[in-house]
């Protein structure tokens, strides 16, 4: 028969992560199966520097999880060893590091996640790997924005040119 402080602690990690599976705005499920510990250790790290945490979960809790948040198309990504990531802010930072790192790393399998509440699978999460960071699509709104002002003052430059230039010939 199983211990009831073993079954306490699972259920309060069940909740924990059914918590952080509605609170958070992107969750990724991922297949370690293969890497290394040098690997992994590089995976963390590389996540832990873009405020990424990253957990191996027992399959069980998490299905348990998925239950409690309403969650349960997540279930069948829920196979083999499974770990991951939870971003809190940053939804394209765990898909961009995560299918990166398994573009050089055949073993990590990116497998499907969570992302504003809805689940999607490895096409959806690749997709968005590849827009740019939030910083990226900072700039291109910048650069947008600015265009028609440095257009505007390039062609009042060019009529202000324009007249000294017929000021100096009279």
């Amino acid at each position: 028969m199983a211990n009831a402080k073993i079954i306490e602690q699972k259920a309060a990690q069940a909740s924990e992560v059914s918590e952080k599976l509605k609170t958070n705005s992107c969750t990724i499920v991922a297949d370690y199966r293969g890497l290394n510990v040098a690997e992994v250790t590089e995976l963390r790290k590389q996540l832990r520097e873009a405020g990424i945490e990253f957990q191996v979960i027992k399959n069980t809790v998490v299905r348990r999880a998925t239950a409690s948040a309403e969650l349960t198309e997540l279930d069948s990504y829920l196979t083999g060893p499974t770990a991951i990531a939870f971003s809190k802010d940053d939804i394209i930072a765990p898909a961009k590091i995560l299918t990166g790192f398994a573009k050089k790393h055949e073993a990590l399998e990116v497998k499907g996640g969570v992302v504003e509440g809805k689940v999607v699978g490895y096409d959806q999460l690749k997709a968005l790997a590849d827009l740019p960071s939030r910083e990226g699509l900072l700039s291109m709104l910048l650069s947008v924005l600015q265009a028609p002002m440095r257009n505007f003052a390039l062609a009042v430059k060019a009529v202000a040119d324009k007249q000294e230039e017929g000021g100096a010939q009279a």
